[in-house]
């Protein structure tokens, strides 16, 4: 097959050369920055060959952010695209490979590396631990995740985009029905990302069980690293279900295994079961973290311990358990009949209950509570009310006989959004607030980031809210365009006029970035928000070994009583500490891993043969490798102790 024949665009348009110019013009303008300014050096020692946690969360931070502002495109073409009637910006099949992208980029490559940037940074230190368990292998994990990505994004330039929507559903992303490779980007981007995160998951579990801080007993640790180590344990149950069927799927296409088609003895519908017995699980692994982030927030900025500690534990594990139990209600209309319906349907409607005692904690908490309206503060409290409408339609949603109403119209697209935003976006942004100073020893600006928080939390409803209302009268969800007559057009022109807020909001909290880059004060204290767990109590910034001496924990908020009641938190004196050495192989290993998977996106047999064989030689390596790592002597942590607690005074 001629080259250009192989890789071109099936379906090519304006924007995707220009996205192609622009892609060009920014890898030139990359490598001609880091050699101006000869940071090649400084790139391979410091980030690409790190193990250091820290530095690996800000990586994922990077990614997500970078993420968020390629699926925040996709939305705002789609609302754009929908804005008025029968309009002509997108044709049907560019709006189909934008809804698919979008979907994709904001649940795999910008939730999920959000969650882990937060959990990569935050639960080691609330732990009192150096690092995580396996830092090589955490490394591994993110080169794995950003190569899934890096594949993924570069498919609408590079042989075309999926579009056979998010889920990707057989038979429509067969090859009868979706004849170019972008669902084959699809299939095997996201499984070589799903093995950096089953890779995560392993690495946090064995992490919060072995490397907890004398005396942190499992009741004693904070609430974000409790939501942090079951979200890690629905991972390591949940990944291998999309690990197994994107292989399936894999051999449907490339191999014409009929495992999903609808003759030859397949079965479409195995897709769907398989695809949500993951994916439900998969949206509590994006909203436990979020609830152990509003965890702290809410008990920080309340001046109160949080409420309910234990019924906090007990209801985190009841979600854990029931998000294995509610995959059917994602297709009650496809036919698996009333008895079915109903129990799912049940399983669905139960699993507010523990969601619901989660709230009234929070709100209790901030009961009599001395509240500080901080930015983070402020994405707590909105997502209050905002979740509360998500999750009250998503009750209507349960309700098996009414989902032949809801399915498939923009009513489900409101609520799925109407929980996802305020209950992933909303935290995370909280989270990144809240922990900036601790990642890079300075402040973001309270000013900008509260007009960032009130162009968020109100476009955010012009936005979503109208469709609730479409949603009802009919109109369906991934159509691409509609008459005049259905009367769609004013909410619809609502909605973008409030997509328009939303890049408002987000561009502040950029500019906000960049703002307090340049002007922020460097002389904070380690501790600027008197907070009350862990990580607290060391450095801002973090020294490479976190804490100079192991602190002894003897309650759930240890660092609060050590501030308000004097009790013990470092005990001992200070000793050398081992230290893991850095690591180029996980860096390569993802690299091959990129290469692996672009073979196979085009069935080009013999370079996949060649790179499947280096991922092999590589993990060898490892094993005949004797790494025993370095210390850092008493002197040079001494030294680091004097000059960062002299800058954090």
């Amino acid at each position: 097959m001629n080259y250009f024949d192989r890789f071109a665009i099936p379906h090519p348009s304006p924007a995707i050369y220009a996205a192609m110019v622009a892609i060009g013009l920014t890898v030139i303008a990359v490598i001609g920055g880091l050699t101006y300014f000869k940071k090649w050096g400084y790139l391979w020692r410091e980030w690409l060959t790190t193990v250091d946690h820290k530095r690996i969360g800000i990586m994922y931070l990077i990614s997500a952010l970078l993420m968020l502002f390629r699926g925040g495109v996709d939305a705002l073409m789609m609302r754009a695209q929908t804005a008025v009637p029968e309009n002509a910006l997108l044709d049907a099949q560019h709006y189909n490979e934008v809804f698919t992208t979008h979907g994709v980029v904001m649940i795999i490559f910008m939730a999920m590396p959000f969650i882990f940037a937060l959990m990569n940074f935050v639960v080691p230190l609330q732990i009192g631990a150096r690092d995580v368990a396996f830092p090589r292998l955490n490394a591994l994990s993110f080169w794995t995740f950003f190569m899934g990505a890096m594949l993924f994004n570069i498919s609408f330039v590079v042989g075309g985009s999926p579009d056979a929507g998010w889920t990707s559903y057989f038979p429509l992303a067969g090859n009868d029905f979706s004849q170019s490779v972008g669902t084959n980007y699809y299939m095997i981007a996201i499984q070589i990302a799903g093995i950096g995160t089953l890779i995560s998951g392993i690495n946090f579990i064995v992490t919060i069980l072995k490397m907890r801080a004398p005396g942190m007993t499992l009741m004693k640790m904070p609430m974000f690293t409790w939501t942090a180590f079951i979200t890690n344990v629905i991972v390591v149950f949940a990944f291998p279900v999309l690990t197994v069927t994107l292989l399936l799927g894999t051999m449907d296409r490339l191999f014409g295994a009929n495992i999903f088609t609808t003759t030859n003895g397949g079965m479409d519908m195995l897709w769907a079961n398989l695809f949500w017995v993951w994916g439900h699980p998969e949206v509590y692994i994006l909203i436990l973290p979020a609830f152990g982030i509003y965890s702290e927030i809410f008990s920080t900025f309340s001046r109160r311990n949080l409420y309910g500690y234990k019924s906090m534990v007990a209801s985190i594990v009841i979600i854990s358990f029931f998000s294995f139990l509610v995959w059917t209600h994602h297709f009650f209309t496809m036919g698996q009949g009333p008895l079915t319906n109903s129990i799912f349907s049940i399983t669905t409607m139960a699993i507010a209950i523990p969601t619901g005692i989660k709230i009234f904690n929070w709100l209790l908490t901030m009961w009599k509570g001395k509240i500080k309206f901080t930015v983070p503060m402020l994405y707590a409290i909105g997502f209050i009310p905002i979740f509360t409408i998500g999750g009250v339609t998503g009750v209507m949603l349960g309700m098996a006989s009414a989902d032949y109403q809801y399915h498939n119209t923009m009513f489900l697209v409101a609520h799925f959004h109407y929980t996802i935003i305020p209950g992933v976006v909303f935290a995370m942004l909280a989270g990144l607030t809240y922990w900036w100073p601790k990642m890079f020893g300075f402040m973001l600006n309270e000013r900008i980031g509260k007009w960032a928080f009130w162009f968020i939390a109100i476009s955010f409803n012009v936005t979503f809210f109208p469709m609730f209302f479409t949603g009802l009268d009919g109109q369906a969800r991934r159509m691409y365009t509609y008459s005049e007559a259905t009367g769609f057009g004013p909410l619809n022109l609502l909605s973008f006029v409030g997509a328009l807020g939303l890049a408002i909001g987000f561009a502040l909290i950029v500019y906000n970035v960049y703002y307090s880059t340049r002007y922020a004060s460097r002389n904070i204290s380690s501790d600027p928000w008197d907070a009350r767990s862990l990580e607290w109590a060391t450095h801002s910034p973090v020294p490479t070994y976190n804490f100079a001496i192991t602190p002894q924990v003897n309650s759930v908020e240890t660092f609060w009583d050590y501030k308000k009641k004097d009790h013990p938190l470092f005990k001992g004196k200070i000793e050398k500490i081992h230290m893991p050495n850095n690591s180029g192989v996980p860096f390569i290993i993802g690299c091959i891993f990129f290469v692996w998977g672009f073979s196979l996106v085009f069935s080009m047999w013999i370079p996949a043969i060649i790179t499947t064989i280096a991922i092999f030689a590589c993990l060898a390596h490892r094993s005949f490798e004797k790494d025993d790592g370095h210390y850092i002597s008493i002197e040079e942590i001494e030294d680091t102790e004097k000059e960062l607690r002299g800058a954090s005074k």
